[in-house]
């Protein structure tokens, strides 16, 4: 029953030209292509018929896998830590485990930001760096943090940081500290304090969730009887766009964050779908079938008349933006199956970008535009693929077998996906090799449709 409920929604988001195609019937592409819009209202109304799914907003994340070369590193418990309802080393330890590059060993000391660590006896366990702090309740409510890295094997200390908090954003300042030991020790930026926004059903209702990069803390940002799907967030973390079926046909809308106001972007005639951000936020670029047929368009963010992109009679969708801009990225029918091309954002020549199998779907670019990810059909299992553009590489990278929506975690080093495991959805993320891959899974529930949000503004300074 619940890969049935996931075949139906691909097949909805392939009638409003999101080509998520997913067909359990059989149902060829080329011959379905002429019945997107007299389909799409009867298949709206079968997926919302079907009976409700319990969705969980929390998840917990199991990591499996093993590095090329990982930082053996200790967390040592808090200082003080008992006080406070979160247990920031505990977060901590799962962060950097989770992205692949340290292996964690526990520790049973308690050492605050203060305390010089016994460097040699660290060194005898193998442990390359070391994380202290503190926790103390202040008189007003807040909670001051406190933390300082230790290089072990140099014996250095790395610095640290301190943080005077309201309790709801402890979480927030444990995935900053993560940030801090990430970027001291691999050298990029962490991407722990992002967020993600993803799609869930439940008891008749679909919601759009935002969530820390770890899956915890989610908050509701919209919840609708009709379907909510494709969230993009914007360069700024501020806005997200979105797809939804209020008004019985789907239009784009965009969601102030932290107010909860929205409006519309695009509701002309027929579908209006896939919204995707230009890197400097200015512009969007949407699936639109006004004109006849699904085709790419560019609108400005505070909307107006929106410009064609492509003219051809295929069905062109899903565009992704490259890095600086300059090109998008997108899928289309044109060669008689779906598969991936480019076109320059400005507008041109059309260039086919993936080869290999015949079926390709949903791009993603990494964030140094070196990779693409995407959704490859292969004898009929649904798998994430990453290309290396340069060299036209092509790895499938996923043991699963009905993979949707990638989406590049910030600073490219991770892609979040949809899958399923034993019969359930899930959240996943993967290193771009596959060998490091944590789940972010609930018990039960119908989860979809992730997209991993920008660095926050602290980051990106």
């Amino acid at each position: 029953m619940i890969y049935q409920r996931f075949s139906l929604l691909k097949i909805v988001n392939y009638f409003i030209a999101k080509l998520q195609f997913k067909f359990q019937n059989g149902l060829d592409f080329v011959q379905l292509r002429s019945g997107v819009l007299r389909i799409l209202a009867l298949l709206c109304m079968v997926l919302c018929s079907l009976g409700p799914m319990r969705a969980q907003a929390q998840f917990r994340v199991d990591v499996s896998g093993i590095g090329l070369s990982q930082i053996p590193f200790s967390m040592a418990t808090f200082k003080g830590e008992e006080t406070s309802p979160q247990k920031i080393s505990t977060i901590i330890f799962a962060d950097l485990e989770r992205s692949g590059q340290f292996k964690g060993f526990t520790s049973a000391l308690s050492l605050d930001e203060s305390s010089r660590p016994d460097v040699s006896a660290f060194r005898q366990k193998n442990v390359d760096a070391l994380v202290t702090g503190s926790v103390t309740k202040l008189a007003d409510g807040r909670y001051d943090v406190r933390f300082r890295l230790w290089d072990i094997v140099k014996g250095q200390d790395l610095g640290g940081q301190s943080y005077a908090v309201v309790p709801a954003d402890l979480r927030l300042v444990s995935h900053r500290i993560s940030d801090y030991v990430y970027e001291k020790l691999i050298g990029d930026k962490g991407i722990f304090s992002t967020r993600i926004a993803y799609i869930t059903k439940n008891t008749g209702k679909y919601h759009l969730w935002i969530a820390d990069a770890d899956g915890e803390n989610a908050q509701a940002a919209l919840s609708s009887p009709e379907p909510i799907i494709s969230p993009s967030w914007s360069p700024s973390g501020q806005q997200l766009a979105y797809v939804s079926f209020e008004s019985r046909k789907p239009v784009v809308y965009i969601h102030e964050v932290s107010s909860g106001k929205r409006r519309i972007l695009a509701n002309f005639k027929g579908s209006n779908s896939a919204p995707t951000w230009s890197p400097d936020g200015k512009t969007l670029a949407v699936t639109l079938s006004r004109d006849g047929g699904s085709q790419l368009f560019l609108i400005d963010s505070q909307g107006g008349e929106p410009r064609r992109l492509t003219s051809s009679s295929s069905i062109d969708t899903e565009p992704v933006f490259s890095p600086d801009g300059s090109t998008i990225y997108f899928v289309s029918d044109r060669g008689g199956m779906p598969q991936i091309y480019k076109i320059p954002s400005t507008g041109g020549a059309v260039q086919r970008v993936t080869f290999t199998g015949n079926y390709n779907i949903s791009p993603a670019v990494s964030s140094d535009g070196r990779w693409i990810a995407y959704i490859s059909r292969i004898s009929g299992q649904f798998k994430l693929t990453v290309q290396e553009l340069s060299s036209e590489k092509v790895m499938q990278i996923t043991p699963t077998i009905a993979d949707e929506r990638p989406s590049f975690a910030p600073n490219g080093k991770l892609i979040v996906f949809a899958t399923q495991i034993q019969g359930r959805e899930a959240l996943m993320t993967t290193s771009l090799d596959g060998r490091i891959t944590a789940r972010l899974a609930g018990q039960t529930g119908d989860i979809r449709e992730p997209n991993w949000g920008p660095f926050n503004k602290l980051q990106q300074q």
